[in-house]
């Protein structure tokens, strides 16, 4: 219970400061040159566009902690209890859930980390905010190319943390060897990573 409720304040905390800090103006104009819809509009048109913006990142961010992350707490569960059954290392669900929702904690300390950097902050773009807290390879790489970056990005140190923690918490549920475990989930994100990190953005145009 305590885990999924930090994770919950945690991300909804840097979600509301995020939206708070957000300059929502070149972002919002960037994209309306980027589809065509700047030309003709007013500036009335624009200032609400702007403050929509502003507002559904608020929402968005709010209902990422509260929502979403217990959500994806419950996923993780689920898609332990699948591992176990096909591995037969089978374990309470109850187990497995903490298992899950401590897993998440390193996503908790960098969502209160960026909520820390963003209170530093006058102003925040989307672009400085993705580099606020330089926990990837692609934040420390230069000169990569859009699909190099994608790349890198995948190698997160919370991330991998997480997926580590995942792990121990498989074996420690399961009795599955910590090396075996730890090595399963590091796969487990990989795949994950692979699809929603490298696979959708270069199927949405990204090169």
């Amino acid at each position: 219970m305590w885990p999924l409720l930090i994770l919950a304040l945690c991300v909804s905390a840097s979600g509301t400061l995020y939206s708070l800090r957000w300059d929502a103006a070149p972002d919002v104009i960037r994209e309306l040159q980027a589809s065509g819809g700047l030309a003709g509009m007013s500036e009335a048109d624009l200032t609400d566009n702007i403050q929509t913006a502003t507002r559904k990142a608020l929402v968005g961010g709010i209902a990422k902690g509260v929502f979403v992350m217990p959500l994806l707490a419950l996923l993780l569960a689920c898609v332990l209890w699948v591992v176990g059954w096909l591995f037969d290392q089978k374990a309470p669900f109850e187990r497995l859930m903490s298992a899950a929702a401590l897993a998440l904690l390193p996503i908790a300390l960098y969502h209160l980390i960026f909520t820390i950097c963003a209170a530093s902050q006058h102003s925040l773009t989307a672009a400085r905010a993705a580099q606020l807290v330089p926990s990837h390879l692609g934040a420390v790489l230069s000169g990569l190319s859009p699909k190099m970056l994608r790349v890198a990005s995948t190698v997160d140190f919370f991330n991998l943390w997480s997926a580590c923690q995942l792990g121990l918490g498989f074996s420690a549920a399961t009795g599955m060897g910590r090396g075996r475990a730890v090595g399963l989930t590091l796969v487990m994100y990989a795949m994950f990573a692979g699809v929603t990190m490298i696979g959708l953005p270069a199927m949405g145009g990204g090169r």
